[in-house]
């Protein structure tokens, strides 16, 4: 073994000072990432002067020119050489930490610009206006100006008095699309706030990338509108409204119904007291909500809003701010729980559209249709032309479908998913609404309703547990014991009966009947690890959920089954009663809805 060379000589190991510019520089990689994290700070510091917009200009990825212009309330002449000293800001004024209730507060980020790059800052304040510069450090004189309102801020050359940094970012492309991302995270934030983002790339007035005006309405109709601009106007049919609160904390936002999920977890959007965050505990919250209802490798979308008293949530705890730490941890994750899983229990038998949308998409027709004018006939002409032109049962190949006529006249209007019509393939039911048809997926449905029936009698009587003949003895380490002895209550509701067996011992007594031969040492293993990842753990009910999942599969309504038209019906009807019953066990959707307009789409006939 080789000794190795002390870190320090003893030549230079006097403890000096160090410089101004060297420790702005150093504050700089903390707070200035790369571009995007220029434009955060900026964009937040426009934000907290009460800017009703916001215009922000970048070239070559935001590596040469970031010009953030807004209509804020300014700063006067006299605060300029101020505003670019490191550890000083109008936000705050010290004597209170915890109550933050602004965008900014550590009054870094100019300084710290201002010593990696060439920052000009114009402002107006009141009737005159004042530019400052400031390039490496250096600080300059204060010099009139023109300028109508608000503020400019101007950073060219970024990472210029730092070169080692500018090998480090990522193409122009990248750092601009990362740009792009943080001004529409920020413009979900601030729905009655408009945003330009424009490319000047090239040289000119250049492009614009993304542009938000301002919304209008009370805060759900206007949060509605942005998320529709910036995320889609698919998300915002299909999302669901979220406002829940729980002791002083308020949960507002939308969140996606569970058949509109995405591969990752790209669409998943955090804010506490409207500042974008990236919390452990609030993405592992939204990953249990829906843990019932999608795959592990589809993830859900959400646009979710943490609002409470500032002093029970730290946003120190993080140079760029992009953290936070509730002093309730369990309140706010149960909170987005229970808050999501009752909308997604209200949304009933709600599929999104785009499963329909999908669907149109592969019926399109091989050669382009005619379009036919004539006029829609009449309800009588219609009745008659259509008992001259009904089929016969058998016309139909038994094998692939079945032709079951009304029993009786049903008004479509009082049944969502409509009236069954017929049987193909001995899995499909196609059911005639008041506006189209839905074809649903018998198994899928089925294996849905079963599920929840089992469900919902596991929370009335609870999990049997099953006492182990010989208890098991599980060695795990003193912290990781400890952590799920602290858990010991919950795990025992689930079944799983644990006890402390010396130290980082653990002696289990009982399993969830439910499961079986159980792996003991394996499954608190997994228990311990979500406990330090997240602060709970749901590994035990997955678990339990899992097997409830395969019984449900196994005990539903088999695909190539003949079904009567009676069953077909009941089956309809107890999907609108049932919540959840718009996709299966694993995310998929279990109907398909098209419309009669889309349908006569696609035959020309509009």
């Amino acid at each position: 073994m080789s000794t190795s060379s002390p870190k320090i000589s003893l030549e230079s190991s006097q403890i000096r000072p160090l410089d101004e510019t060297v420790i702005n520089r150093i504050a700089a990689g903390e707070v200035v990432e790369r571009p995007a994290s220029a434009v955060k700070e900026l964009v937040e510091n426009a934000l907290d002067a009460g800017a009703g917009r916001v215009d922000v200009a970048c070239a070559d990825g935001g590596k040469t020119l970031i010009r953030v212009t807004d209509d804020g309330h300014g700063i006067g002449a006299a605060d300029l050489p101020m505003a670019l000293a490191r550890h000083a800001t109008s936000k705050i004024d010290g004597s209170d930490l915890l109550n933050i209730r602004s965008f900014g507060f550590r009054g870094e980020a100019l300084a710290s610009l201002a010593a990696v790059g060439r920052l000009t800052l114009t402002s107006r304040r009141g009737e005159d206006a004042a530019r400052i510069a400031a390039a490496g450090g250096e600080i300059g004189a204060v010099r009139p100006a023109a300028l109508a309102c608000g503020t400019v801020v101007e950073l060219r050359d970024l990472f210029y008095a730092t070169p080692a940094r500018l090998k480090f970012l990522r193409s122009d492309r990248a750092e601009a699309q990362a740009i792009t991302d943080v001004v529409k995270r920020l413009a979900m934030a601030e729905p009655f706030v408009s945003f330009t983002l424009r490319d000047l790339t090239g040289g000119g007035e250049g492009r614009v990338v993304f542009r938000a005006d301002a919304e209008t309405g009370d805060l759900f109709d206007a949060l509605h509108g942005r998320l529709a601009h910036v995320l889609g106007v698919e998300f915002a049919e299909n999302a669901l409204r979220i406002d829940a609160e729980r002791e002083g904390l308020r949960l507002t936002g939308y969140a996606a119904l569970p058949t509109y999920s995405r591969g990752s977890a790209v669409a998943q959007y955090f804010f506490v007291n409207g500042r974008p965050v990236r919390d452990k505990l609030l993405i592992g919250a939204l990953r249990g909500a829906y843990a019932d209802f999608l795959s592990r490798d589809r993830h859900p979308a959400a646009v979710l809003f943490i609002h409470c008293d500032p002093h029970r949530v730290d946003v120190n705890v993080h140079p760029a701010k992009a953290e936070v730490r509730f002093r309730e941890p369990g309140v706010a994750r149960g909170l987005v729980v229970s808050a999501l899983r009752h909308a997604l229990a209200e949304a009933g038998h709600r599929a999104s559209t785009t499963v329909a949308g999908a669907a149109l998409g592969a019926m399109r027709p091989e050669t382009p249709a005619r379009v036919y004018q004539m006029d829609r006939p009449g309800a009588g002409a219609l009745s008659v032309a259509m008992r001259g032109q009904a089929p016969l049962a058998a016309q139909f190949d038994e094998a692939s479908a079945r032709y079951e006529p009304p029993a009786a006249a049903v008004d479509p209007a009082h049944l969502p998913l409509g009236a069954a019509r017929a049987q193909v393939h001995e899995n499909y039911i196609i059911a005639q609404t008041e506006t189209g048809i839905v074809i649903v997926d018998q198994h899928a449905a089925h294996e849905r309703l079963v599920y929840e029936k089992l469900k919902a009698q596991m929370a009335e009587t609870g999990v049997a547990a099953q006492a182990l003949l010989i208890p098991e003895i599980v060695e795990m380490g003193e912290t990781d014991s400890a952590r799920v002895l602290d858990a010991a209550g919950d795990l025992a509701r689930l079944g799983l009966v644990v006890e402390p067996f010396g130290p980082g011992t653990i002696c289990v007594r009982e399993t969830p009947a439910i499961l079986g031969a159980v792996n003991a040492r394996a499954l608190l293993a997994d228990i311990a690890d979500e406990l330090a990842d997240l602060g709970q753990s749901s590994a035990l009910q997955e678990r339990i959920e899992a097997i409830l999942s395969r019984v449900a599969c196994h005990g539903s309504v088999r695909s190539g089954r003949w079904m009567r038209i009676e069953e077909m019906n009941a089956l309809l009807r107890e999907m609108e009663a049932t919540s959840h019953s718009g996709q299966c066990n694993h995310g998929r959707p279990t109907y398909v809805e098209l419309k009669l307009a889309d349908i006569e789409r696609l035959f020309g006939r509009t």
